[in-house]
């Protein structure tokens, strides 16, 4: 269910989290806020009824409360606790800009199709840094305004690749980024990394697994007759791209289509998917329970 009562985009605060289901739960959430004046402008409920839980997102007037979100959270915590909210909760300010940095190879699609939305500002982020493994997106990059690394990783040299990886988690950390977007990064991340950026790193990949795995994936779609090709984005984790799933979408091919038409209907196809995945995320609209996501 999902209600929403205005669309202006006045600052607001976000309330998300799940919790097992029982009654009383909106009617708690409503009191807390309504105690402090609390103007609820979008709310959203969702019950699974196979794992008997449930999930909420709310926005508030930040200008309808007398305290900032710090106190928020502060007297949040005793709602969340008497809900018996055993998963992550969170508290969150549309006042601060959120903070992206985008890790990317030599295909450059996905990237450049953020940094449209970013500089047009359909996508209101701060893209922190680019950090590619080859150098040819630096001069797009740069052109943005926007600090380019790159940062090599030598093939079939496992100890070059760690330190590459340490390198890499170095440049990343230190801007505390919201979202790590793996913008066709061809690198995978090794469990460390999965586990210090669990939740924040967001990846996009055709959709043709597990059908067709391993390289030229598109060949191998085109030579079956598939009429399909789709785009998956998911967040990160240490199992190969079976991370939760935040957005995928789907094009129809025609039998004349080449191997190049599909490529690059596929790459259309990836931007949009990428496009909305990120923007989820970053609007607090992705809970993830397990390995399944609620979006609200």
């Amino acid at each position: 269910m999902n209600t929403r009562a205005v669309s202006s985009p006045e600052r607001r605060y976000v309330i998300t989290f799940g919790c097992p289901d029982r009654t009383g739960i909106i009617a708690r959430i409503s009191s807390f806020l309504a105690e402090h004046g609390g103007w609820i402008v979008e709310a959203a409920y969702h019950t699974d009824p196979e794992t008997g839980w449930f999930f909420t997102r709310q926005e508030v007037r930040a200008d309808s409360l007398p305290f900032g979100v710090d106190e928020l959270r502060a007297l949040f915590a005793e709602v969340a606790t008497a809900l018996n909210v055993q998963s992550t909760w969170t508290v969150t300010d549309t006042g601060e800009r959120k903070r992206v940095v985008i890790l990317v190879s030599k295909e450059g699609h996905c990237l450049y199709d953020l940094l449209a939305r970013v500089a047009t500002g359909e996508l209101d982020v701060e893209v922190s840094a680019v950090v590619g493994n080859h150098p040819e997106l630096g001069d797009i990059t740069r052109a943005h305004g926007i600090p380019f690394h790159h940062v090599p990783f030598p093939p079939n040299d496992p100890e070059g690749k760690q330190a590459a990886f340490a390198q890499l988690r170095a440049l990343v950390e230190k801007h505390d980024p919201h979202a790590v977007v793996l913008a066709r990064f061809m690198q995978i991340l090794p469990p460390e990394l999965c586990a210090a950026w669990a939740g924040r790193a967001i990846n996009i990949h055709h959709s043709f697994l597990p059908s067709f795995i391993g390289a030229r994936p598109y060949h191998q779609a085109h030579r079956r007759g598939v009429k399909l090709v789709g785009a998956t984005c998911h967040y990160v984790t240490a199992d190969l791209d079976a991370g939760p799933i935040i957005e995928q979408d789907v094009l129809r091919v025609h039998h004349g289509d080449s191997v190049a038409d599909m490529v690059r209907k596929g790459r259309d196809i990836e931007k949009v998917v990428l496009a909305r995945g990120l923007r989820w995320h970053l609007e607090d609209r992705v809970l993830v329970h397990g390995n399944q996501t609620v979006i609200f």
